[in-house]
């Protein structure tokens, strides 16, 4: 029988937690300069190539790798799989925390940014970011949803709060049943609907990139690109929870899962091997497969990525390598570099803006990114520090 959820309560003012607030600080700086002197003040970017890093890892890889959520909670809440369930929790605060910041990138990244809402009364649906942006506000709204119940089961009948706002004790617990009751009777429609958007927003991402057949390379340019944007977010959904598991074993002083994991990373060589098995399907039905060992970057990056996919789906087949903690983690690692890799590879590398077309992060890009990457593992600790969201350990 596996044991309760519950709040770690570890002294949260440690010397990490000051290192992530550095990290912040520094973003903010920058932050400063973008929002009140332009795009210009503080990177790269320009009019022929407005896309780079923001776009490339803040919004497309960090939609890519929230999909922890969605992968955990079909697997076990519609599949069945109840021996994982002590994973969904932290796979869905992860998740939430992931989709959050994706939606924060997005006023960085909009020149425009106080006409973010316009997506939400001026509709056009034949355009692929209205969809990619319905899917995302409604699976960030159900990812809250989800992560309700944590709420509620640390804080209903157990209301307490400070000063003056001690009044409002009795509203907030009434709130509090009401929510229970709520999700008590609705949350299997979340979970479904969750992975309903999550399907549909992925491999959008992949269809946006269907405008540019002149400007991405062949190696990525694909009518399947939808479908391989998909696969991918799925075959990294497992591999970010290990992932995570591993780092949370490593930092809050936990014992190890090991032998949980090493049987939820069955899954991983069934989702990469059928990656895999499109790309290179895809790849020799058109015809281009040659591109990758003509010498170029694009031809090297390609062959790096797809390394780092094919490696560990070889190696994960392998009991004896599912078992050791460490090579876990290590594949695990190289599916989610891989992933990022990928959507570098689409977004930047592979693009080709013409011949006068440059582009490199500038410092200020690097700060904002690094702000973000804080700001989630600090979001994280909160969540995991305060509600019951890992499993307690005797």
């Amino acid at each position: 029988m596996s044991s309760k959820a519950a709040p770690l309560h570890h002294k949260f003012f440690t010397f990490d937690v000051f290192i992530l607030f550095s990290f912040m600080a520094f973003g903010v700086f920058f932050a400063y300069f973008r929002f009140f002197e332009g795009f210009e003040s503080v990177t790269n970017l320009n009019p022929a190539y407005p896309f780079g890093l923001w776009i490339g890892f803040d919004v497309a890889c960090g939609v890519a790798l929230a999909a922890g959520g969605f992968t955990t909670a079909a697997i076990v809440e519609i599949f069945g799989r109840e021996q994982y369930h002590s994973l969904v929790r932290p796979a869905i605060l992860t998740a939430f925390i992931g989709y959050f910041l994706v939606g924060l990138a997005v006023f960085f990244d909009l020149g425009k940014y106080w006409n973010i809402w316009h997506a939400l009364v001026y509709w056009n649906g034949t355009s692929v970011m209205f969809e990619v942006a319905w899917c995302v506000m409604l699976y960030l709204t159900v990812l809250g949803i989800e992560n309700v119940p944590n709420v509620v089961e640390q804080y209903k009948d157990n209301v307490n709060l400070p000063g003056p706002l001690a009044r409002l004790n009795g509203v907030v617990n009434w709130f509090l049943h009401r929510a229970d009751w709520f999700c008590n009777r609705t949350l299997v429609f979340f979970v479904i609907a969750g992975v309903v958007l999550s399907f549909g927003h992925q491999s959008s991402l992949g269809t946006m990139m269907l405008i540019a057949p002149y400007k991405l390379h062949e190696l990525w340019y694909t009518p399947m690109s939808p479908l391989l944007f998909l696969t991918s977010a799925v075959s990294v959904g497992i591999p970010m929870v290990i992932f995570e598991g591993t780092l949370a074993t490593k930092f809050f002083n936990r014992k190890p899962e090991t032998e949980l994991l090493s049987r939820f990373a069955r899954y991983i060589p069934l989702f990469l091997g059928t990656y895999l098995l499109l790309r290179v399907g895809d790849l020799a039905y058109r015809g281009v497969l040659p591109s990758a060992f003509d010498g170029s970057v694009e031809g090297n990056a390609f062959l790096l990525e797809f390394a780092l996919f094919a490696v560990p789906y070889f190696l994960l087949k392998q009991r004896r390598v599912r078992k050791n903690a460490s090579l876990l983690f290590l594949c695990s690692l190289s599916v989610i570099i891989a992933v990022v890799l990928n959507r570098f590879n689409v977004f930047i590398i592979g693009m080709d803006m013409g011949p006068e077309w440059n582009y490199f992060p500038s410092v200020g890009e690097f700060g904002v990114t690094f702000a973000f990457l804080a700001f989630g593992v600090l979001l994280y600790k909160i969540g995991v520090n305060y509600l019951p969201i890992l499993e307690e350990q005797h």
